[in-house]
């Protein structure tokens, strides 16, 4: 850890009260945000789209359970691929108990990966997840939700998504959309975040960045290259 400035417990405490003021500022503006987020124009999804998971096969409408809105998270798990996403498990590992409180608010909450379910077993499996994982598996839904980008047409170059901030390389991304249902059934995309946009949802993050030393990302070669599946982690 490197040498840090140490000060009298009034030094202290005057330094936490400058940035309390910032973090409350940073809150109201976050709340405004929010407010901001959830008057979003809504656009209807006339797509039927049919996933696999834990049920069978169930549609888009159906996975919204008894409930007038869904959370998806776009879990990066390619078809071809043997294990799913490091950073997606990372989030993925503070799934399982949050279902129940969401459930009180009217939300069902789902990750959707393309690989085949059968493979989402296996890994759910392995990591003890209990928490809905159902697979897109020869639907349009990632490609229609900028999560997944097909080979022929990242074989041209960078693809350019109009939801992103920088153009596309590889062909599975992060994300999470949200879905509402009205009375009649009729189901529309309220909101969908990618790559930093995420970042909230991470629970442990959010608690590194609390920490003195952070995320100690720094001169890594990219951010997350410290992280490994939780069973990979060595001592």
């Amino acid at each position: 850890m490197d040498p840090h400035k140490i000060v009298s417990h009034a030094e202290w405490l005057d330094a936490r009260k400058r940035l309390l003021a910032k973090e409350r500022e940073l809150t109201h503006r976050r709340d405004a945000l929010a407010r901001e987020r959830r008057e979003l124009p809504w656009e209807r999804v006339e797509k039927r789209y049919v996933f696999e998971g834990p049920a069978g096969k169930e549609t888009l409408a159906e996975l919204f359970g008894p409930h007038g809105q869904l959370v998806v998270y776009h879990f990066m798990y390619g078809p071809e691929w043997e294990e799913p996403c490091k950073s997606c498990s990372f989030w993925a590992d503070s799934f399982d108990r949050i279902g129940v409180h969401l459930a009180h608010r009217d939300v069902s909450f789902v990750a959707a990966s393309r690989a085949p379910y059968a493979k989402l077993e296996t890994q759910q499996r392995r990591f003890g997840w209990t928490f809905t994982w159902v697979s897109s598996f020869g639907s349009d839904f990632n490609y229609d939700f900028d999560v997944s980008f097909r080979p022929e047409d990242l074989a041209k170059g960078p693809v350019a998504s109009p939801v992103r901030t920088e153009p596309v390389t590889i062909d599975e991304q992060v994300g999470v959309s949200v879905f509402a249902k009205d009375a009649s059934g009729a189901i529309f995309h309220t909101y969908s975040t990618y790559n930093r946009g995420v970042d909230p949802l991470n629970a442990a993050y959010q608690y590194l960045d609390l920490v003195p030393k952070g995320r100690a990302e720094d001169g890594l070669p990219y951010p997350m290259a410290w992280l490994r599946h939780r069973d990979r982690y060595e001592g």
